[in-house]
């Protein structure tokens, strides 16, 4: 399996950090390419795109300033295959390229993937308190996997919190 590669510049409105690839991902070289994940309906539905893009045009979000990128870079099945280790050693890349690359927001895709990053077990949806890197927003949103029990306007509720927060 290949990793992705990461969707990002310098000076993002948003950056995207979901867990991992999934295989499909990893297949095509494209971000949420899984046929069960809604990230690109969540985009379009919150009105963070003008349309629901493909997985296929992932680099067009660039264009938007947004990008996307993930804790760890190998991609698996589930995210309960993640090691520790990866975990460990995917925070401190992460860490760097959000040092360089600037990113006004840093929208996590999922809790657990903020949980990890931060080390904070308890995280409420939204904006975060303190963010893990100075000069940055830390924004937590519900993972877009079809896996997870919420239902999709509860989770775009939570996501239509970002075109405010960017235009602030």
């Amino acid at each position: 399996m290949k990793p992705v590669p990461d969707r990002i510049k310098e000076d993002l409105k948003v950056l995207f950090v979901g867990f991992n690839p999934s295989i499909r991902s990893s297949e095509t070289g494209r971000h949420f390419a899984n046929p069960n994940n809604r990230f690109w309906k969540i985009l379009q539905e919150a009105g963070l795109t003008p349309r629901k893009f493909q997985a296929a045009e992932d680099e067009l979000l660039l264009d938007l300033g947004f990008g996307i990128t993930n804790i760890v870079s190998r991609p698996t099945k589930a995210a309960d295959e993640i090691t520790n280790q990866e975990y460990k050693e995917g925070k401190e890349i992460l860490k760097q390229k959000i040092a360089r690359f600037k990113p006004s927001i840093i929208c996590y895709v999922g809790k657990g993937v903020y949980q990890q990053f931060s080390g904070n077990k308890t995280v409420p949806w939204g904006v975060q308190k303190e963010s893990v890197v100075p000069g940055t927003i830390d924004f937590v949103a519900p993972s877009s996997s079809g896996l997870v029990r919420m239902r999709v306007d509860e989770i775009v509720e939570i996501y239509k919190q970002l075109p405010s927060l960017i235009n602030q």
